[in-house]
């Protein structure tokens, strides 16, 4: 873990600006349009404890968010399994202008021979987000493999490097390369190399039984593409999904060891003694890809930068805020997360929620107020 202080002032951030980030939160909770949230933010290697807010249960009288709340992070997983992909680049088993069918020869199908490792990172492959069975998969409590042959079979939507269109499927098929290269899954890949030589003991991908300090997710209206309320066997909240371990959204973590993970990114790939990556890596992941695509439009280059795995100077849509640098990268995950680090002025911020509704306009609300505290 991170060394930390309840003292905003050894980060460079006034006591007077965090209470007005925190009260942000506060308001939210009382006026009934948060259920919880758990936000810590680090700096020049230092974290601040964690602050939380409202309860991590649907019951309106269940337990509160604590430090120790476990979320379920979605899309966060992403630029994970990512790095665990790049590792494989680093020991020179996998180049990112490889096709994926070296590796799965089945990918081929259908037309996708020429889409390359670097295609599934940069969000460029054509492949579609989710298949078109996903929820009818998901309500059969289908296993991963089943998804990933049905990946293997789709057709692209256009072709490889001309498009930007976000893609859980590329990440799926990331993460059974890297079960195929390395004989295990994604999940025991991950703990092996990045969770247990970090220290990070409620990280995992995908649980073997439910923890008692996870949080739920608040699920609103009938149509949610996650599942519904109704949908108890394969919602967000149910044993199968959090067991799953989907590459591309199934990461359960806490604020304490999430901000320990955004450390590699600003670091090196270092935290302490411990190197999970190069520095070699972290450049690539964090710099933009995009932008030298010559297939890409001038509309998605400028609109969309895309590191590996990382999301760039999100302008377009004020994830990360208004006040970061151009260089911020990080993530934002559908059941109310976001992680996002800014090298210019080496400050991270983990914040995490459980309900996606409530956290639409507070993440940017939330960096804006975090941005200005600073001094």
């Amino acid at each position: 873990m991170l060394n930390q202080t309840r003292d905003p002032e050894q980060l460079g951030l006034s006591a007077k600006g965090l209470a007005r980030t925190y009260g942000i939160l506060d308001e939210a909770v009382t006026r009934g349009e948060l259920m919880g949230a758990s936000l810590q933010v680090s700096r020049n290697g230092m974290a601040l404890e964690p602050s939380c807010f409202g309860r991590r249960q649907l019951n309106p009288k269940g337990d509160r968010v604590t430090p120790e709340t476990i979320f379920l992070v979605a899309s966060v997983t992403k630029p994970i399994v990512v790095a665990a992909a790049m590792r494989l680049v680093e020991q020179g088993k996998v180049s990112l202008d490889d096709q994926v069918a070296e590796f799965i020869p089945e990918f081929a199908n259908n037309g996708k021979q020429d889409v390359k490792v670097r295609h599934l990172m940069t969000h460029t492959s054509g492949l579609p987000d989710m298949l078109e069975e996903n929820l009818s998969l998901r309500a059969e409590h289908a296993p991963l493999g089943v998804f990933v042959d049905r990946i293997c079979n789709v057709a692209l939507l256009f072709s490889p490097g001309t498009k930007i269109s976000y893609q859980s499927c590329g990440i799926a098929i990331l993460g059974e390369i890297i079960k195929r290269m390395e004989g295990i899954s994604i999940g025991t890949y991950l703990s092996r190399f990045f969770f247990s030589p970090l220290g990070l003991s409620n990280t995992t991908l995908g649980v073997m039984e439910r923890q008692d300090n996870e949080s739920d997710v608040r699920i609103k209206g009938r149509k949610c593409e996650y599942g519904g309320q109704e949908a108890t066997t394969w919602n967000w909240n149910s044993d199968y999904w959090r067991g799953f371990g989907a590459p591309w959204g199934g990461m359960l973590t806490t604020v304490e060891e999430m901000i320990v993970l955004c450390s590699v990114f600003l670091n090196g790939g270092r935290v302490g003694d411990v190197q999970v990556v190069s520095p070699a890596t972290v450049d690539s992941m964090t710099k933009d890809q995009t932008s030298y695509m010559p297939g890409l439009s001038d509309s998605d280059k400028l609109s969309r930068r895309w590191g590996l795995g990382w999301r760039i100077g999100d302008r377009a849509s004020s994830t990360f805020g208004d006040l970061t640098s151009d260089e911020t990268f990080g993530h934002e995950g559908a059941t109310g997360t976001v992680v996002w680090m800014d090298p210019v002025t080496d400050l991270s911020c983990v914040f995490f929620t459980n309900d996606p509704e409530g956290a639409r306009s507070l993440r940017p609300r939330v960096a804006n107020a975090l941005c200005s505290a600073l001094h």
